[in-house]
């Protein structure tokens, strides 16, 4: 059997591919949350605390730049509904594992195996909604998976906030078991029950790079979603050294779990807002221009707020995390460049290779920290290049509101 086409906004893939998101997010942020106090359960201290923990989190990035691939081939070549049966179930027992973790072996071990798993849920869940939808409600539905997603990283810092890190490891790895029976109820996309008819190529990778138009095309959408990262991995992450005397000076001290909290409660709200935009305006591009347009003037208050208090400081990253939300309208506008042959693989690999920019975008950073910009001045120099970029992207990027998905890549 296979899903037909629906007008619901609220069906059985949009809310299995919402919670599997949901716990995808919990886990890519619980990491962070919870690096110190598990590094130190296995012995480590001082500088190991750092060093370990950015190669826990380099090895989780490999596992998800390779599952992006991985997954979104599948996905072309074996069916929506079965890939994510399997990154589901694969990051679920990566999880729990990981609660059960004696030395740093096995840590590396089960941070791969997550990333693997991580990679493939959120690019095959918004193909597999985006082709069980009609094209006047595919965006709220892939709003909604986007916005409920999202808040996973709230729930993962209220979880480690409450609990030990290997209980917190132990109810990611649950929420993701409690998915795989409702899984039961759905259905594989009706497009890719026909593409399995054809007689077309599915899933080659190669394909992407192998047009000069897809190629273009398959850039810019990258492009658009690095500011995402950006503020995630540099302004969010870093908050605590800029808000220092350093850089912002501002008054009290910045934790840098709430900056995390805080940014993702507002990137949540953003997620539904930019996709109401979107549906208001019956365009992606301006949606999605006018959260870049926005998310420029909060990162200037970002910049500039010296001397304010820690507070105010929260309530910045807040209100930069609104426009940041702009991933949900992003990620449907990659499932919808490209044909059903070739749409699990893209709308796979996009997000991970953005996420794996976030490589590229801090080594940048740190290149012109290390100079005479400081902080301030490489925050400063970095964003203004990866908005830039984004902007260019969505100016010139196809508009594909109205876009039949039903159709294939030479």
């Amino acid at each position: 059997m296979h899903q037909q086409i629906t007008h619901k906004a609220f069906n059985i893939i949009v809310i299995v591919a919402a919670l599997g998101y949901f716990v995808d997010v919990y886990d890519l942020i619980l990491f962070s949350i919870v690096r110190v106090p598990s590094l130190k359960d296995l012995g480590l201290s001082g500088e190991e605390l750092t060093t370990t923990g950015i190669n826990l989190l380099n090895i989780q990035m490999i596992g998800m730049l390779l599952g992006g691939i991985i997954w979104g081939i599948l996905g072309d070549k074996k069916g929506r509904l079965s890939v994510l049966f399997l990154t589901i179930l694969l990051y679920s027992l990566a999880n729990i594992c990981n609660g059960f973790v004696q030395n740093l072996t096995q840590y590396f071990v089960c941070r791969f195996l997550a990333g693997l798993g991580l990679a493939g849920e959120l690019g095959i869940g918004i193909t597999l909604v985006s082709e069980v939808m009609s094209k006047e409600k595919r965006g709220v539905g892939t709003t909604i998976v986007s916005g409920i997603g999202i808040a996973g990283a709230v729930g993962g810092f209220l979880v480690a906030d409450l609990f030990d890190w290997r209980v917190a490891y132990f109810v990611g790895g649950g929420l993701g078991l409690v998915l795989l029976f409702l899984r039961i109820s759905m259905y594989e996309s009706g497009m890719f029950s026909k593409l399995k008819e054809s007689k077309v190529h599915r899933g080659n990778f190669l394909s992407l790079f192998s047009s000069k138009e897809r190629f273009v095309k398959y850039i810019k959408c990258i492009l658009i979603g690095v500011p995402v990262w950006f503020v995630i991995g540099v302004l969010v992450t870093l908050a605590p050294e800029f808000a220092s005397i350093k850089g912002l000076n501002v008054v009290g001290t910045i934790l840098g779990g709430k900056a995390v909290m805080y940014h993702y409660v507002g990137a949540s709200i953003g997620a539904f807002l930019t996709g109401i935009i979107s549906q208001y305006l019956k365009s992606r591009k301006k949606a999605l221009l006018i959260s870049l347009f926005t998310l420029s003037l909060t990162m200037m208050w970002y910049f500039f707020a010296t001397g304010v208090s820690d507070t105010l400081f929260y309530f910045i990253l807040f209100l930069i995390g609104i426009p940041n939300g702009y991933w949900s309208v992003f990620v449907v506008t990659a499932s919808e460049q490209f044909g059903t042959n070739l749409r699990a693989t893209a709308t796979t690999t996009i997000p991970n290779f953005v996420r794996g920019a976030t490589v590229a975008v801090t080594t940048a950073f740190n290149y012109f920290k290390s100079g005479s910009f400081g902080i301030l001045g490489a925050g400063i120099s970095v964003g203004i290049i990866v908005m830039a970029l984004a902007f260019y992207s969505s100016f010139t990027l196809e508009e594909s509101y109205h876009k039949d998905l039903d159709y294939y890549e030479d």
